[in-house]
């Protein structure tokens, strides 16, 4: 058997480490093809029998395509996790009693699917989380067992050729992303609707965000019962993270978690110390302006930096300001004010949304703009009432915005908040949002007051 691992990042590395050791596949031989090791990897692709996709490489590229018509089985370490998982084969009476819980949606799965996974552990419940946060399908298997509860987050790329759906499926807030890679918006939807369209309608769940109708199509593409859910309907702790879209998050995990029979004074503290994860609105420092630094300023002045380098789409920076528009920092002075860096790599968006954010806002006062696509996200914010500034890098754009602060404060004597909320793919200029959220809290770290 010729088999091909296309692609060669964290999915494909695991792969082929299931697949050697693997009695299935343990004797056939393996290759590795990956646009780092050659410019031709799509070459041949009919010469091998199975061929596992990464995620990161689009299935309607043409020779994918002309691959698959040719009679070439394609497969990822999503679908063999779901083959070799005892739990997801289907009898006549159903699910043999693994829970898998499959959450999508197009941002706020990471932490949703973190926030769930606490809940559950600190619940007493055997849990595991894999998936596009970082780790592998593949790499948890030898480790559960039919008691484990896994929590999948699942991106389009990874649902999009699945033929089996988890037992428990959430679909989050869905709109326009990908669509560098995507055909359109009407592929993108249909890749996340494999989450629910192969489940069971007697026994699995759909959960859905109840105002967001992209959500709710996914959700009707599912034979299984149907769980609308929003903050205002499940109730809510008071959260440490900030921002309207992680009230969606947290109902999302509890209302799943409550489904799961946790108890609720367990869901609810677990909720209340929710930290939330790296590169989502994570707060990387504080700095206070004091009277000998600037005239007539009080010291309770400060500059806050804020890192949501996992923002992608020109929706979750528009979230990401609206979080720090009319004080939903709790802990925070009754006002304050903004300024957002952002840019990238353009992935075909439409940056309204973001404008509208800073419009709704009225506390943004600068833009630092950086990467591939500054000159469009200026273009579309311009015609506001705001300091618009670019920078040749992130550096700049960061020395710039602090620069930018330090006036706001002489001016206004109020608190600024620096946030790092890109809107924008990473790869004109950083390995991923990891490489590109960590270099922007060095470099803020390295700041001199």
């Amino acid at each position: 058997m010729k088999i091909a691992i296309l692609g060669f990042g964290i999915e494909g590395k695991s792969t082929l480490k299931f697949l050697k050791r693997s009695p299935i596949y343990g004797g056939a031989k393996i290759e590795i093809l990956d646009q780092k090791r050659d410019k031709n990897y799509l070459k041949n692709l009919d010469k091998f029998d199975v061929v596992f996709r990464s995620p990161g490489v689009p299935y309607n590229l043409p020779q994918i395509q002309r691959a698959i018509k040719k009679g070439i089985r394609f497969s990822s370490a999503t679908k063999l996790f779901f083959e070799q998982l005892h739990g997801t084969t289907r009898t006549e009476h159903g699910h043999h009693g693994q829970i898998v819980i499959g959450i999508t949606g197009t941002k706020g799965k990471g932490t949703t699917a973190t926030l769930l996974y606490q809940i559950l552990k600190n619940s007493g419940f055997k849990a595991a989380l894999a998936g596009n946060i970082g780790k592998s399908a593949l790499e948890i298997l030898p480790k559960i067992d039919s008691r484990t509860m896994v929590i999948l987050e699942l991106s389009s790329f990874q649902l999009q050729d699945l033929a089996k759906s988890p037992r428990l499926a959430a679909i989050l807030d869905i709109f326009p992303d990908h669509l560098d890679s995507h055909k359109n918006f009407k592929e993108y939807i249909n890749a996340k609707a494999n989450i629910g369209r192969f489940q069971n309608s007697k026994q699995d769940k759909i959960f859905y965000s109840s105002d967001n109708k992209f959500s709710k199509w996914i959700a009707d593409q599912s034979p299984a019962r149907k769980i609308p859910v929003s903050p205002e309907n499940i109730g809510l702790p008071g959260l440490q993270i900030p921002g309207d879209h992680n009230q969606k998050n947290a109902a999302m995990a509890k209302a799943i978690a409550q489904n799961l029979d946790c108890p609720d004074h367990i869901i609810d503290k677990t909720i209340a110390e929710f930290k939330g994860i790296e590169h989502r609105l994570e707060f990387v420092r504080g700095i206070k302006i004091h009277s000998n630094v600037l005239k007539n300023v009080g010291m309770n002045s400060r500059i806050d930096f804020y890192n949501d380098s996992a923002s992608t789409n020109p929706q979750t920076s528009a979230a990401a300001v609206l979080s720090f528009s009319n004080n939903q920092i709790t802990s925070q002075s009754t006002n304050q004010l903004t300024i957002l860096i952002a840019g990238g790599k353009d992935k075909n968006l439409n940056y309204k949304p973001l404008a509208d954010a800073i419009k709704k806002a009225c506390n943004v006062k600068a833009v630092m703009l950086f990467g591939e696509n500054k000159n469009k996200i200026a273009s579309v914010i311009s015609n506001q009432k705001i300091v618009i500034r670019k920078g040749g890098n992130l550096e700049s754009a960061i020395k710039i915005a602090y620069k930018t602060a330090k006036s706001l404060i002489a001016d206004y004597r109020l608190p600024v908040t620096i946030v790092f909320s890109p809107g924008a793919a990473s790869f004109d200029m950083f390995k991923d949002y990891k490489d590109r959220g960590r270099k922007f809290k060095k470099i803020v770290k390295q700041i001199k007051k």
